[in-house]
């Protein structure tokens, strides 16, 4: 389908001498003003029922090279329809290659010969183009609005909602939101100014909280306009909300996580920087009550059963160190709780509310710790629990390292076949004493005790026999003694007791107490010949004297070898001289 060639086009004398593009010959087509149609502005084309297509104005010629082929035959197609039917015929027709496609609306007039029928051309690819653009538009700025907000709204001037996002918001469906008063969303009842759905400014991304439908609060952050009339009269705002509860309560978690840290690090700082072992326990009661706002707290430790008790027996809880003046007793049903393997427990006891932990090391409770408040300044939280259970299993730690103090402690001071103190840490103990009693003017006694032919046990019966022979003169010795005082094994088969507070009267009665026990270890003996006994020297000791330590050990000393040359297996009593400023 080809346009006709302009030289099958007769000229017509115009208004203005133009070529009209009217097929010569054609009386119809000559009734048609060839002025009025070179004076209209769109493209005017002729087209006949064989199919061809003529330009029938100026526009038409200037426009004919927009159309390819395709567009031709769609037109020529759509103007034998019209001549048909002899009715006025619209329809769009594109045409174009696809980087210039055009969209045109076509009108088809039929003429009176009933062969030709005029076809009026308007461009319309703008205005479809600024269509095109504009739902393209309207689609992004509604998809940015789905992404960047949890909801869309807008209030008239009735403050009801006029318009909700199509998803709606807060657990709500948008008919919901719809028949709801906005007011009724925020969370506490606020006046109307300070309604954001009612603001009469600008809000940008200021902080709420609403009710989400199912009444749970709902953190979100608003920006919002006003809808302000020419005349300054108030139509309304509109606005988005984004609702902001998770990353709060991920940020509110993270803050309190650090916090925790930061006062755990606090605390255990606090008592590991305790140089003394000793003294840990009672740093770290005070820092875990002051760290946890605690009124008083308790560190205890686990004294293991009495294996003669068999296995059902329980760990028994030492109170190791306190903060505050609340008794340890009040503790014992709290850590009732905890023995029967509680991870923690809470009580309330009285006025007081107690939290408690158990001190951990390597997944063993060696301790506990408890914590007192009193029930007026407010419950324990979950952050206080958990930072009392990391700061239980640091305590736990801290008794381990204590434990290991005392049993290093315990092993540089004792004697290692029989437990007693040994000579370096009784001389220690005995002037530690001295210097206590000298302010109390009180007498003491100390005692030296040998064994008498303990060389014939070694010799006839064995080693093995000898330490047997030193264990039985232990327990002896402190079956014969009172808690407060103290026994020693001073090297070999030499024995020491500072008997605390006694007098002479009473040293010579537990002398003579402890050689008629001692007979218990004449079936030890090496030889009948050389019977094992025990020889005890007596240095009674008073603050007047103004001995020394050395000079009470020298004294004592000599004492009990005065026993031993007086017969063996007896007592000897050695005074203090002061003239002679030694023993008489």
């Amino acid at each position: 389908m080809t346009l006709a060639s302009p030289r099958s086009v007769r000229k017509s004398e115009t208004g203005n001498g133009g070529d009209t593009g009217l097929r010569a010959g054609d009386s119809v087509l000559a009734n048609v003003s060839p002025t009025a149609l070179s004076r209209y502005d769109e493209a005017v084309f002729s087209v006949s029922t064989d199919g061809s297509v003529a330009a029938a104005n100026p526009a038409a010629e200037t426009f004919r090279p927009r159309l390819d082929g395709l567009g031709l035959q769609r037109m020529a197609a759509l103007g034998q329809k019209a001549i048909a039917s002899d009715r006025a015929y619209v329809d769009m027709i594109d045409a174009g290659a696809a980087e210039a496609q055009v969209s045109l609306q076509v009108t088809f007039v039929p003429l009176a010969d009933a062969r030709h029928a005029l076809c009026f051309v308007r461009d319309l690819t703008l205005d479809y183009s600024l269509r095109r653009a504009l739902v393209d538009s309207r689609r992004r700025y509604r998809d940015f609005i789905e992404i960047c907000a949890d909801l869309t709204w807008e209030v008239g001037a009735d403050k009801k909602f006029a318009f909700v996002a199509p998803r709606g918001g807060l657990g709500y469906t948008p008919d919901e939101l719809l028949a709801l008063d906005p007011r009724s969303l925020m969370a506490e009842q606020i006046p109307d100014t300070n309604v954001p759905f009612l603001t009469h400014k600008r809000i940008e991304n200021q902080e709420f909280w609403l009710k989400r439908r199912d009444g749970r609060p709902a953190c979100v952050h608003i920006s919002a306009l006003p809808l302000i009339a020419s005349d300054g009269t108030w139509n309304g705002a509109r606005g988005v909300c984004r609702d902001v509860t998770d990353s709060r309560d991920r940020e509110a978690t993270l803050a309190r996580v650090h916090n925790r840290e930061k006062v755990l690090t606090r605390i255990v700082r606090a008592f590991r920087d305790e140089v003394n072992p000793e003294a840990m326990l009672t740093v770290a009661a005070e820092a875990l009550a002051k760290g946890l706002g605690a009124d008083h707290s308790h560190v205890f430790r686990t004294i293991a059963p009495d294996p003669g008790q068999g296995s059902v027996a329980k760990s028994k809880y030492e109170l190791a160190a306190k903060f505050g003046d609340m008794e340890a007793g009040q503790a014992a049903s709290i850590l009732s709780t905890l023995s029967d393997g509680a991870g923690a427990a809470e009580l309330l006891i009285d006025r007081w509310q107690v939290l408690a932990a158990p001190a951990r090391y390597r997944s063993a409770s060696n301790g506990a710790a408890v914590l007192w408040r009193r029930v007026d300044r407010g419950p324990w939280t979950d952050d206080d629990r958990l930072l009392l259970a990391d700061i239980a299993n640091q305590i736990g730690v801290t008794i381990e390292q204590l434990i290991h103090h005392e049993h290093i402690l315990r092993i540089s001071r004792t004697d290692a076949l029989t437990g007693l103190l040994n000579r370096g840490a009784f001389v220690e103990t005995l002037e530690r004493h001295i210097k206590r009693l000298r302010t109390k003017a009180g007498p003491s006694v100390l005692m030296y005790v040998d064994l008498d032919n303990f060389k014939a046990v070694n010799d006839f019966r064995g080693h093995a026999a000898g330490d047997e022979a030193l264990g039985k003169v232990r327990e002896i010795l402190l079956k014969s003694t009172r808690p407060t005082d103290v026994v020693s094994r001073l090297g070999g088969d030499e024995f020491a007791i500072w008997l605390v507070g006694a007098d002479l009267a009473a040293g010579t009665m537990r002398a003579k107490q402890i050689i008629e026990t001692s007979k218990e270890l004449l079936p030890m003996s090496g030889s009948p010949e050389k019977p094992l006994t025990l020889s005890i020297g007596i240095a009674p000791w008073t603050a007047d004297d103004g001995e020394t330590v050395d000079q009470l050990i020298a004294r004592a000393d000599a004492a009990m070898y005065g026993a031993k040359h007086g017969g063996k297996g007896t007592y000897f009593i050695s005074h203090f001289d002061a003239e002679a400023g030694g023993a008489s």
